[in-house]
């Protein structure tokens, strides 16, 4: 399929050949919905942690005789319903990870490409450089390209003044070819992808 190449002033600079097997594929969204799933639940870091019954540093002591006190026959003050006491079923360090096979993960930022360029959510732009690092410069082209929520990919190397300056911009992210993912394709509108992004991306699911 062939999509039209636009530079950051919004004109035209030629067209590019993009490969159906990247960017045609047909969207599945229970595929999606699982790699969206997987990235989150490993970017938690698990440390979460409540002291039990047995971590508590409280007297093990029977602290009340077993009959005659008219309650219950209590052993020890660690248990989880005293004040002070241990949790009881508390969270405990672990990971959050679960598993995904590498090709199931490979598919799904396929698929996640092919759903920006089915929707007309896609924009392939000549190359994403600035001059100088200027805020207001790149405001300015993001307005003439119809950009408010979008996420922008560039080769192996960014552009340093092109980096500075849209980091100020809210809801716009800027992530070179290697750092591209399915969540943050799929929560912003627009992708932005430059001729290397593509030409990088085609050559790793070749």
């Amino acid at each position: 399929m062939k999509a039209d190449v636009k530079t950051l002033a919004a004109k035209s600079a030629g067209t590019v050949e993009l490969t159906d097997e990247v960017f045609a594929l047909e969207p599945r969204a229970d595929i999606l919905h699982r790699m969206v799933t997987y990235q989150l639940a490993k970017r938690q870091a698990g440390t979460h942690k409540t002291k039990g019954r047995s971590e508590i540093a409280l007297t093990g002591k029977k602290f009340v005789k077993q009959k005659g006190s008219g309650g219950a026959r209590h052993g020890d003050r660690k248990a989880p319903q005293f004040r002070g006491g241990g949790k009881a079923f508390g969270p405990v360090v672990r990971s959050h990870t679960i598993d995904m096979p590498k090709k199931v993960r490979a598919l799904a930022l396929r698929l996640a490409l092919s759903a920006k360029a089915k929707s007309d959510n896609l924009i392939i732009l000549d190359e994403a450089k600035l001059k100088d690092p200027k805020t207001k410069a790149v405001k300015d082209a993001f307005a003439k390209l119809g950009l408010k929520s979008a996420l922008i990919v560039d080769g192996a190397e960014l552009d340093d003044n092109f980096a500075l300056a849209a980091r100020n911009v809210p809801n716009v992210d800027v992530l070179p070819v290697q750092g591209i993912n399915v969540y943050d394709i799929l929560r912003r509108e627009t992708l932005v992808l430059t001729k290397a992004a593509v030409e990088s991306l085609e050559a790793r699911f070749k």
